[in-house]
């Protein structure tokens, strides 16, 4: 009888093993659903997500999340992040997706589900506009003291070049502060936050864009295997048709990948 109340309790272990199992792969849509709200991890980028002077979430990213959100019938709630943990903090649920402008690599897909491409970027360097005329080569950079976000694209934009000694700061707003202060020579960053920072009458209208080093698509990424990639891409495909992003990224200068 022991025997058998021992092979019973055995089952029972092993069953509640199995259905807590099968729990943890439910639909990831739903539980952002069953809470009420979809968590984006971000970090301070203009034009994509940045705090506007009443220290609301605005910018394409931004927008583009919440409209999502509010077809998802939740709530955008806004986390800032450390961008070389973002794919750690998308797994354990302390976010539900990175949305911004993350570009999309190898290990992006390694690591989550990434939606289809819907904004055109590159790596640029930046420097001070008086001498951009000087750096239009890999080979003219090697000996300049250079900044870049850690964990970014930028940085692998530079080891692919064979640049491996740089200077790493939190984010691409901070790696542009530093060639503004004369602290680094250059800086690496997207291309839409050097559009956006880089214009007549800002803070760094004395920088200049020097030349581009890749070219590159944005995508979101969900947690792996992730539910709601698949209907974040059939929302993003109804924004395109609808002159929704158009007028979106028209707004944000920034260039859609309307093809995709």
């Amino acid at each position: 009888m022991k025997k058998l109340f021992a092979l019973v309790l055995t089952f029972i272990v092993a069953l509640s093993a199995f259905a807590g199992c099968a729990g943890n792969s439910a639909s990831d849509l739903q539980y952002v659903k069953d809470k009420g709200k979809l968590v984006v991890g971000v970090t301070i980028y203009e034009p994509m997500d940045y705090l506007d002077a009443n220290g609301n979430w605005v910018g394409f990213d931004a927008e583009f999340a919440k409209m999502v959100a509010e077809d998802l019938g939740v709530e955008a709630e806004f986390v800032i992040i450390d961008w070389k943990k973002k794919f750690t903090e998308l797994q354990i649920k302390e976010i539900d997706a990175v949305w911004n402008g993350m570009t999309i690599t190898d290990e992006a897909k390694a690591n989550a589900s990434v939606s289809n491409p819907y904004v055109i970027n590159a790596q640029v360097v930046v420097t001070k506009a008086d001498v951009a005329a000087n750096y239009t080569t890999a080979e003219s950079l090697q000996n300049l003291s250079i900044a870049v976000e850690d964990g970014s694209a930028a940085a692998k934009a530079l080891d692919a070049i064979g640049i491996t000694d740089y200077l790493v700061t939190d984010d691409q707003a901070k790696a542009l502060t530093e060639v503004l202060s004369g602290t680094s020579q250059a800086c690496v960053i997207d291309i839409t936050m050097a559009r956006a920072m880089i214009k007549e009458g800002s803070d760094f209208a004395s920088l200049a864009i020097a030349m581009e080093l890749t070219s590159e698509y944005y995508g979101i990424a969900f947690r792996k295997d992730s539910d709601i990639t698949a209907k974040v891409n059939e929302l993003m495909a109804q924004y395109m048709a609808d002159g929704t992003l158009a007028a979106l990224a028209e707004k944000y200068n920034v260039a859609l990948v309307e093809d995709k």
